[in-house]
């Protein structure tokens, strides 16, 4: 069966992978607006999510912040296959615009390693084909539930030779050997992290779990770090990869200090494009004990 659901779902991926980034576009929009109207869990969180997040907002602009976020992540759903599916080359020329680039080059000059944090903010996709495309990459990744589907998502991100690695001991290793190589450590770092490596630190003002990863290969390597995104441009027009710097601290060897730092750093990448972030992820569930969860106030975290 689980053979079954994979020959359907690669099938879905290659027949949208036909599509042109305007069409997709259209489609994804189409269908998360249709997600937004309807009684979907969906759109459930994202309202809880930015109720919490932007309570600076009136209620009528959370509900139009709402809408568009969910047409926008309708859009990145439809953008995945054309990343995975499309050649290579056709994809890096979607980027029209790049800001901040000369933070890379000044980060790498010293010969020290990169840890390049790339938040689910625009099209983290695209972002992490354009990186490998210049730097020799290895990208933390967590194993998809269909274990069939693991071996085609290796094979599409790493087309560029951009290592892919588990978020295991093993591949903590790994990415400890590429960035003292000198290498760029791609890590998404807005997920609840899962096992020990955590800390509770405030993202948006609420206090959730968070990965302590980046602050202990910073500690293990002395690289730098850096946080970047692909912003989506209207009208179909493609995409902006931009590269920020992050807040001071992220290597500090308090957990709680480190993982602050980070949420910071993410908070202020997502308060540049919020319709593009992706607000319908349960980022607010784990909790530090006793405190209650939003999603579900009846349980107690």
């Amino acid at each position: 069966m689980s053979k079954f659901k994979y020959f359907i779902i690669a099938g879905l991926l290659r027949v949208a992978g036909w599509l042109s980034l305007g069409r997709a576009q259209k489609i994804g929009k189409s269908l998360g607006l249709l997600l937004w109207r309807l009684p979907t869990k969906s759109r459930q969180v994202t309202d809880i999510n930015l109720s919490i997040c932007l309570p600076e907002l009136s209620a009528s602009a959370r509900s139009r912040l709402s809408r568009e976020s969910m047409a926008q992540t309708g859009m990145t759903m439809l953008e995945v296959p054309l990343m995975w599916e499309w050649p290579v080359e056709k994809c890096l020329g979607l980027i029209r615009e790049t800001e901040g680039l000369e933070l890379i080059d000044k980060a790498m000059s010293g010969g020290k390693g990169l840890i390049l944090l790339a938040p689910h903010l625009g099209n983290w996709e695209l972002a992490g084909l354009f990186f490998s495309s210049r730097y020799k990459m290895a990208a933390l990744y967590s194993p998809p539930n269909m274990p069939e589907f693991e071996n085609y998502m290796i094979k599409v991100r790493g087309r560029l030779g951009s290592e892919l690695v588990r978020g295991d001991r093993r591949g903590l290793a790994r990415l400890v050997s590429i960035l003292r190589e000198g290498g760029v450590a791609g890590i998404l770092p807005d997920q609840s992290p899962r096992g020990k490596g955590n800390a509770f630190a405030p993202f948006f003002g609420m206090e959730v779990k968070t990965m302590t990863l980046v602050s202990k290969l910073i500690q293990r390597t002395q690289a730098n770090v850096l946080i970047t995104y692909a912003e989506r441009l209207p009208d179909a027009r493609g995409f902006r990869i931009v590269v920020r710097e992050t807040e001071s601290g992220l290597g500090d060897k308090d957990p709680v200090a480190a993982t602050t730092a980070m949420n910071q750093s993410i908070e202020h990448c997502v308060r540049e494009i919020p319709e593009q972030y992706q607000w319908e992820y349960k980022r607010m569930r784990h909790r530090p004990p006793g405190e209650i969860n939003p999603y579900n106030p009846d349980r107690v975290c």
